[in-house]
Formats: structure tokens, sequence, C-alpha cells
């Protein structure tokens, strides 16, 4: 079989793509290991070791479990929210206008940092007013994270809701089906790879804020990207890569598994024909 340039060209900036990507995951996973890391860390390892795995500080568990929490929220609540307002620009008395469809993308136009100032000064205010305790509180992060995170998930919907869609539905009301059994059988199928494209970037940038949380975070509150942030930002703590590697081998369990769960198809599809 004679491969052409064109293949060879293809398959080089494939491999190119994949070792790129690969290679910073391995050497942060394999310094992991290293024994003798103090104040740098070595890759190769000079002596194979699993002490810092065992000496991770719990203040790194505590972020950690405290992400998982903050991006799984807002990552479902957003999916809702933005679905909601994807379905209202697609559908509604003011379809695909230019207004609506520029203001959920205010979000993402606004500094990451302002945004954080900004909440900051919110909670400040609201708890000047009212007494309510929102800096360092788990709902305080999760609308901050809800401010920036919507955006994803409505333009992850919107992208899926086609002209396509309403001949669909049409065709169904034709053959008698009530509108509950049209959103419901033809409908929400449809939506389905956006609102799983959604609710993973929503979780992927909420788990992986700094900017914002760092301005929100108490001493009892801290995500796991501030902690690392304040960690490495005075000395390095060689427990960093140890808990880098957790959260790398876990989101790769938590893609294979929302892959098997949802089905492969929502994001190539037609790969199992």
């Amino acid at each position: 079989m004679r491969i052409s340039t064109k293949q060879v060209v293809v398959g080089a900036g494939a491999l190119f793509t994949y070792v790129f990507l690969l290679i910073p995951l391995v050497i942060v996973i394999g310094a992991s290991f290293d024994d003798t890391a103090t104040v740098y860390f070595r890759f190769p390892p000079e002596k194979l070791s699993f002490r810092w795995y065992r000496e991770l500080p719990v203040k790194y568990w505590h972020g950690l479990g405290l992400s998982c929490m903050i991006a799984l929220v807002a990552a479902a609540a957003s999916t809702l929210i933005g679905g909601l307002a994807a379905l209202g620009i697609a559908k509604g008395t003011l379809r695909r206008s230019p207004l609506l469809e520029t203001f959920f993308r205010i979000p993402l136009q606004v500094p990451f940092v302002v945004t954080g100032i900004v909440f900051l000064q919110f909670y400040y205010l609201l708890f000047d007013a009212w007494r309510v305790p929102l800096v360092g509180s788990y709902v305080g992060f999760v609308l901050a994270h809800l401010f920036f995170c919507i955006p994803y998930a409505a333009g992850a919907v919107g992208s899926v809701i086609n002209d396509d869609l309403a001949r669909i539905e049409n065709a169904g009301r034709i053959a008698g089906a009530t509108e509950w059994r049209v959103f419901r059988r033809l409908t929400m199928p449809a939506l389905k790879p956006g609102l799983f494209s959604g609710f993973f970037y929503a979780f992927i940038v909420s788990f992986g804020d700094v900017p914002v949380s760092v301005f929100l975070s108490t001493g009892g509150a801290v995500p796991l990207p501030v902690e690392i942030f304040q960690t490495l930002q005075f000395d390095f703590d060689p427990a960093v890569l140890s808990i880098s590697s957790i959260v790398v081998v876990l989101s790769a369990v938590f893609i294979v598994f929302m892959q098997r769960v949802v089905g492969l198809d929502l994001i190539l599809p037609g790969a199992r024909r």
C-alpha cells in the first residue's frame, strides 16, 4: 500500500501533537517518584519511592475535595442554565438575537482577575448589608464560578441546535406527538452531545480556576489550584508533583468513565461503525 505525502504530513502532525501533550504529564508523574527531590525536581528520578505520596499534606486532599465539589455543582448548574438559555436563544421570540448571544459571551471577555475582584467586593457589600458570609464559603465559590461557566455550557448546547433539529421536531408533531414527547424523544437526544460537552468544559474550567478563586479563598477553604499556586509562589514542595499526578490519573479515569457511560459516539460520531 502506497503512503501519500499528505498521509505522512498528517501522521507526523498527529504524532507531534500526542508527544507535545504527553511529555509534560510523563515528566511530572515520573518526577513525583523521586525520593531525593527537595528544592527542585529531577527527571528521570534518581531513586524511585512513594515517599511524597505517603507524606502528602492533608491540605492538598482537602483542596482536591473542595475543588471537585465546586466544579461538579458549578458544571451541573451551568449546564442546566446554559442549556435553557441556548434553547431560549434558538427558539424564543428573539430567535438568534445577536444581542442575546453577545450577552452570554460577555463573561468570557472580562479578565478572570477582574471577575475575582468584582465578586470579592460584591460579597463584602452583601456581608455589610445583610451579614451574608459568602467569602470563603462553598456557595460563594459556586456562584462566582457560574459566572464564567455558563457561557461555555450555553455555547456547547447552542452549537447542536440547528435547522435539522427543527425539521425533526416538526416531523414528530406532524406524526401526532405531544410537545413533551417531542422534547423527550427528539430534542433531548439531539442536545445530549452539547449537554455533555458543556458539562465537561464547565467542569474543567471551574476545577482549574485560580484567578477568581484566589480572591475568595480563606484559611479554611482553599481550592486545590489555589493551594498549589500559593505553595509554589514562595518555595518548591515535592508533594505538589504527587497531588498533580493524582489529579492527572483521576482526570483520565473520569474521561474514560464518561465516555463509557455517555457513549464515545458523542465525541467521535460514527467511530463504532
